[in-house]
């Protein structure tokens, strides 16, 4: 009588990846089974920030396990688009998936030419290429050493693309993080970096509305890079640029900020907000959290380009809704580190 109560075996489904057929565990992620049968499947954050790894689902059903609404647009979803890193099989899945973007990439070695202390945590790492590597600006590579064997971490173009080959990337150090500690605090210039990119989906889209842009950290990097890219196209929108950073000495490319002011055709605005200065400092600019001074703007038809921790794009993005501009016009970047890779990873088993 007691069989009534054994627990049945551990359910697997089988995921058809463009004809591709791989055993998906039970609680395992359609992208984590894809790579662990060494699929090149797309992907980058593993952890929902990035929407590379979107994928249609042509038969069959998932699980989600966050709130996809916030990656990929109305369209997306009403075609069945869902992201490979949130998704558990249900039932036995077909999907299809487009590889042209990871076909496109490709691997170039360059050598370290400079690297400039912008704050005490964030080192402006600059590469020269062999050859130029073709990319939008707001999208990534992944950079590894030549004194770092078997290590690679996703960066930001902190440019648009440049006709002389040569490369920026805005590094923060990261706690206990070996590659950006190596750019930090090692002497690197000569050293060989291996550039495999480009990747990502954040990038400035053709459009007329307001740009409302959003930055933390180092995700100056971006925003600056599709500022820049813009100036040059001509396209002159009007321009609100909240940058976040923990006290005065934070703040940097202040005056990359300035010049991109001045030569803008359209209004520009720039808000730097500080959430840690002493109360007994000289600043007189905005104080608190970048997420608090949303409600503040004129959001209405606005187009909004975030870039920072994933903690700061959640609280941007419901601020944004809440003020009125559409989900399909807010477009993230999250910046995640290994830490966060790797506990989405262990937490598939555990769900």
């Amino acid at each position: 009588m007691f069989s009534l109560f054994r627990k049945s075996a551990p359910k697997e489904h089988c995921a058809e990846i463009n004809g591709e057929v791989v055993q998906v565990f039970q609680k395992e992620t359609i992208l984590h089974a894809a790579l662990r049968e060494n699929i090149d499947f797309p992907h980058s954050c593993r952890v929902g920030g990035c929407a590379s790894c979107k994928c249609r689902l042509v038969k069959g059903t998932v699980k989600e396990l966050t709130d996809i609404g916030y990656i990929l647009s109305d369209d997306e979803l009403d075609q069945g688009y869902i992201l490979a890193c949130q998704s558990v099989p249900t039932s036995d899945i077909s999907i299809e998936v487009d590889l042209t973007a990871q076909n496109q990439r490709k691997t170039v070695p360059g050598r370290v030419i400079l690297q400039e202390r912008l704050t005490h945590d964030i080192t402006h790492l600059k590469l020269q290429l062999d050859q130029t590597l073709n990319y939008k600006a707001g999208q990534y590579a992944d950079l590894s050493l030549d004194s770092l064997p078997g290590l690679a971490r996703s960066y930001s173009f902190a440019t648009p693309c440049q006709m002389d080959a040569t490369l920026s990337f805005f590094v923060r150090k990261v706690p206990g993080g070996p590659f950006s500690t190596a750019v930090n605090d090692q002497e690197l210039l000569g050293h060989t970096v291996m550039v495999d990119g480009p990747a990502g989906e954040f990038w400035l889209r053709a459009s007329e509305a307001p740009l409302i842009l959003i930055a933390g950290g180092s995700g100056l990097a971006p925003i600056l890079a599709l500022l820049k890219d813009a100036m040059d196209g001509q396209n002159h929108r009007p321009v609100t640029l909240l940058f976040g950073a923990r006290c005065q000495q934070d703040l940097y490319r202040l005056d990359d900020i300035r010049d991109l002011a001045l030569k803008w055709s359209s209004a520009f605005r720039f808000i730097p907000v500080l959430s840690k200065e002493d109360e007994r400092s000289d600043w007189t600019g905005a104080r608190g959290r970048v997420t608090d001074f949303i409600p503040g703007l004129s959001l209405q038809g606005s187009e909004a380009y975030l870039c920072g921790p994933p903690g700061m794009i959640d609280a941007a993005e419901a601020r944004l809704i809440e003020g009125g501009v559409k989900r399909i016009s807010i477009y993230a970047d999250r910046f995640t580190t290994t830490r966060d890779v790797l506990e989405a990873d262990a937490s598939v088993m555990t769900l």
